[in-house]
């Protein structure tokens, strides 16, 4: 399985998201520190889900680190992400 799919797989089971997108942006850092040979190290997701309902942007960011966890400490260099409630993601539009 690509890290890809990886993260999308654990946050999909973890958060139940209404929107989940992830996004390689590995080419951008090529020749980067952190960047591996065949790209899936850096990740930018979007991700709205009413799990992220009463808790702090920091809370939230943890909450994705803790699932994400085996990635970020392995092939994932970097992870960029914005996550949202389903009212904040209509007011985002």
């Amino acid at each position: 399985m690509s890290v890809a799919q990886s993260i999308r797989t654990k946050l999909s089971e973890a958060l139940k998201p209404e929107t989940l997108r992830v996004e390689d942006e590995s080419h951008l850092h090529a020749g980067h520190a952190g960047a591996r040979e065949g790209g899936e190290s850096h990740f930018r997701i979007y991700v709205v889900a009413g799990a992220f309902e009463g808790l702090s942007r920091v809370a939230r960011q943890r909450l994705v680190n803790d699932v994400l966890r085996e990635e970020l400490g392995g092939p994932v260099h970097a992870l960029a992400m914005k996550t949202l409630t389903p009212d904040e993601a209509a007011q985002d539009l």
